[in-house]
C-alpha cells in the first residue's frame, strides 16, 4: 500500500511538471504562434486551473469512491496551482507590461478579468503560505474554513478566463461545468445519492 501511494505521488509531481518542461521546449525550439506572450499566458493560467480543479476534486473521490489516497493529493497538485497561477501573472507583469506599474494599475482599473485574476492569485497565495503542518497547527480550526476559500479561487479563476477570452470560445465553460458538479458534489443529498448510486453498480 505504502508504495502504491508513492508511486501515485511521484505520478502527480511528474503529470504536474509536464506542461511546465513542454513550454520550455517550445520556448526554446521557437515553437509558438505569432503572439507568444498571449500564447504562454494563456497556457500557463489554463494549467493552473486544470491543477486547481484536481485538487477539488480529491475531496469529492474520497467521499464517494472511498479512495483515501487521493486526499494526498491535494497539497501538491494546489502547490503546483500555484506555481502556474505565479508563472502566469509573472508574464503579465513582467513580460506583457515589462514591470510598468501605470500601465498595470490602469489594466486593473479597465479590465475586470484583471481585477478577478489578482483576486484570485492573492487567494491562492494564502492557502500557498498557509498549506504547511505549521500553519494547520497555528490556526487549528480555523486552517479548514481558510482553505475552503480554494472553492472561491476555483469560482473566480473560471470568471477570470471566461471573461478574457474573446465571446464564443466555449471551452472556459468547459471548466465551469466541471467546477459545478465539484462543487455540487459536496451537498450533501447529492453526495449521498453518488455514493448510493456508486455502490449499485
Amino acid at each position: 500500500m505504502k508504495q502504491k501511494i508513492i508511486n501515485l505521488q511521484l505520478a502527480t509531481h511528474v503529470g504536474a511538471l509536464i506542461p511546465f518542461a513542454w513550454m520550455l521546449w517550445d520556448f526554446f525550439t521557437h515553437n509558438y504562434g505569432p503572439d507568444p506572450i498571449r500564447e504562454f499566458t494563456l497556457r500557463t493560467g489554463k494549467t493552473a486551473l486544470v491543477l486547481l480543479l484536481l485538487s477539488l476534486a480529491c475531496t469529492p473521490i474520497n467521499t464517494i469512491f472511498k479512495f483515501r489516497q487521493a486526499l494526498r493529493l491535494r497539497r501538491p497538485l494546489g502547490l503546483y496551482s500555484f506555481m502556474y497561477a505565479s508563472l502566469h501573472f509573472a508574464i503579465f507583469i513582467g513580460v506583457d507590461y515589462f514591470f510598468n506599474f501605470a500601465l498595470i494599475q490602469d489594466a486593473l482599473l479597465e479590465k475586470r478579468y484583471a481585477v478577478v485574476g489578482l483576486t484570485t492569485g492573492l487567494i491562492l497565495l494564502s492557502l500557498a503560505i498557509t498549506s504547511t503542518q505549521g500553519w494547520q497547527r497555528r490556526l487549528k480550526k480555523n486552517w479548514k474554513k481558510l482553505h475552503k476559500l480554494a472553492y472561491a479561487a476555483g469560482i473566480l479563476a473560471v470568471i477570470h478566463y471566461i471573461w478574457l477570452v474573446k465571446q464564443g470560445v466555449t471551452q472556459p465553460w468547459y471548466f465551469a461545468a466541471v467546477l459545478i458538479l465539484l462543487l455540487a458534489l459536496r451537498v450533501a443529498p447529492i453526495k449521498k445519492w453518488a455514493g448510493s448510486r456508486l455502490k449499485g453498480v
